[in-house]
């Protein structure tokens, strides 16, 4: 290091011709530039300035490292710029994780318009519903549903997202409409395998009592939209939060059931290794999420919890 700055003193020194000059535009004391000089020239064993009383003047060793450093130089400031601007302004490559479900349906239709706002952003989706390591798999923001577990990330929430019980209006007028949790133990009902509990539905009442079904089915899938599909065609009875179904609830494809008994709240949250430091292109990428989809996101709107 101090190579290079003995470096960057001569090249100043050779643009200025002078040292004093050189000392006023470095703020630096002459024979502080001076000395870097002779160092210089020390360590490469050859003299690099030709000096008079009137004139300076280069060597031909002078003239060629000369040459040299002041295009390297140039390129060093200029990534000193670079890296200075990734601090300024959202730029470069975003490596987001995200669950594919919530990105096909409702984070990728909006990812465009975060793409048009901050045009030096690129973004690397990637569609993966196990949690990844953001920081040994090198991510910089990941998109999370459910309860959060333990761990050293920092966490925004971004929305809420309820979970409904729901079948087709189809399938209850063949097989009938439950009136309390218990009675899902008559019914088919498809399972969402990735959850820790799949085969246990909890609810709470108004008094606060938690109930604990054990449900079953003929169809256990590890995708909600499948599950979605399934139940649409009149397969059986679907627990899902509420980002897959807004639509279907508004259409009347799919009926809300048991609205009077609450499944365990869950949130979309937005994670990352630490706050300090924070690049700009992910506090960009987590602001418009929180705007695009909270505080009352878009599938919760338009419809109702109503038997």
């Amino acid at each position: 290091m101090q190579n290079l700055t003995d470096i960057a003193i001569f090249v100043k020194v050779v643009e200025l011709s002078s040292f004093t000059a050189a000392a006023e535009a470095l703020e630096m004391s002459q024979p502080v530039v001076s000395k870097a000089v002779t160092r210089l020239e020390e360590k490469l064993g050859a003299r690099l300035l030709n000096r008079t009383t009137r004139r300076l003047s280069l060597t031909e060793a002078g003239a060629e490292l000369f040459r040299r450093s002041g295009s390297a130089l140039r390129e060093i400031e200029n990534a000193e710029l670079e890296v200075a601007r990734f601090q300024t302004e959202p730029r470069g490559t975003l490596r987001v994780s995200a669950p594919m479900s919530f990105s096909i349906l409702q984070l990728g239709p909006a990812i465009q318009t975060f793409m048009e706002r901050y045009p030096g952003v690129t973004v690397e989706l990637s569609l993966d519903d196990r949690q990844v390591d953001l920081v040994e798999e090198g991510f910089d923001v990941a998109i999370r549903i459910g309860r959060l577990r333990d761990s050293n990330l920092i966490a925004r929430k971004i929305a809420p997202t309820r979970q409904v019980i729901c079948a087709s209006p189809a399938y209850l007028a063949k097989h009938g409409t439950p009136e309390r949790p218990e009675d899902l133990l008559e019914h088919n009902c498809i399972l969402y395998t990735p959850l820790s509990t799949p085969r246990e539905w909890r609810f709470t009442d108004s008094d606060g009592q938690e109930h604990v079904v054990p449900v079953n089915g003929n169809l256990h899938t590890n995708n909600g939209l499948v599950n979605r599909a399934a139940a649409i065609a009149g397969g059986g009875i679907i627990q899902l939060p509420t980002f897959y179904l807004g639509d279907q609830l508004r259409s009347g494809e799919l009926k809300p059931l048991l609205c009077k008994f609450s499944p365990p709240e869950i949130a979309v949250h937005a994670v990352y290794p630490e706050r300090r430091n924070l690049m700009p292109k992910v506090r960009a990428f987590v602001d418009f999420v929180a705007n695009t989809f909270g505080p009352e996101p878009p599938w919760e709107k338009g419809w109702s919890l109503e038997d």
